[in-house]
């Protein structure tokens, strides 16, 4: 008599059954790298407002305050690094199970941990853009040129919000000076799809185009709230690919999910790779 499967054992029958999957990943596979969420393990939004796509765009005062607070919070993503549910999906992307992942995150940590076939769906904190000519730059170039326009900013703390933010207001943002591009003088922007953005229809569709390719969906640690995200869960459904959910908490899509594992990100996807891989 067989004893029942444990839930990582689920997990992994279900990568078994579907061999070639899609692979969707949210704030919560960073926790362990100490990056924060914007919302608890249930999908409850957390602290004060995000950034709007519209108000850092048309508000000089808004960018003022997006770039001072980037400043101090830039340490906390730089010097995150890539914990077990990242190197976990870089080994399943090597053995051929994930020939496509699609993250929310804008940490760059799926790149670090080893993965190759990543779309960055709301974009990387890794880059800088002009609004105006549309010149890309590094976000490293930026920290370093703010600094040098605002030793004011250097040796401040503030707690670490998500996203690389830091909670700081009042005078210190205020004064802050924010580099403009060096091609055409125009106004820079981390190269990201702020709350209220678009994400481009080309991203979108190669996300689609591998959906439509892989035999399942799996959403890991994202409750889905953001439609961006959710609109794959609702295709996978339209579509008959089996959605499975590695998330501690609830989910937008738990009435459609076949298979959903209420487990650590980290523990549950580096105990199943090890399984795979060990045949």
């Amino acid at each position: 008599m067989h004893e029942p499967l444990s839930a990582t054992g689920h997990l992994q029958a279900f990568i078994e059954r579907h061999p070639r999957l899609l692979v969707l990943t949210g704030a919560g596979v960073s926790l362990d790298s100490g990056i924060p969420t914007y919302r608890d393990h249930n999908g409850v939004w957390q602290g004060g407002p995000p950034m709007q796509h519209n108000d850092f765009i048309q508000h000089e005062a808004v960018r003022q305050r997006y770039w001072a607070r980037s400043f101090l919070g830039r340490t906390t993503i730089a010097r995150a690094r890539p914990n077990r549910a990242h190197h976990a999906l870089a080994q399943l992307e090597q053995a051929g199970h994930i020939p496509l992942l699609i993250t929310q995150n804008v940490d760059n940590l799926h790149q670090q941990a080893g993965s190759h076939q990543v779309v960055d769906l709301h974009g990387n904190l890794r880059d800088v853009v002009c609004l105006d000519c549309g010149a890309h730059s590094l976000r490293d170039e930026m920290q370093e040129r703010i600094a040098q326009l605002n030793p004011q900013l250097s040796g401040l703390q503030a707690a670490i919000r998500p996203d690389g933010d830091a909670l700081l207001e009042g005078e210190h943002i205020r004064q802050v000076r924010i580099p403009a591009c060096l091609r055409c003088a125009g106004v820079l922007m981390p190269d990201v799809v702020f709350f209220g953005g678009t994400v481009p229809s080309a991203r979108v569709g190669r996300c689609l185009d591998a959906l439509r390719a892989a035999d399942a969906l799996l959403v890991v640690g994202s409750s889905l709230k953001v439609y961006s995200g959710y609109r794959f869960c609702l295709r996978a459904q339209e579509w008959g690919k089996p959605l499975a959910l590695l998330n501690p908490g609830s989910t937008r899509a738990d009435g459609a999910a076949a298979l959903h594992v209420r487990e650590p990100c980290g523990e549950a996807l580096d105990a199943v790779a090890r399984r795979l891989a060990s045949g």
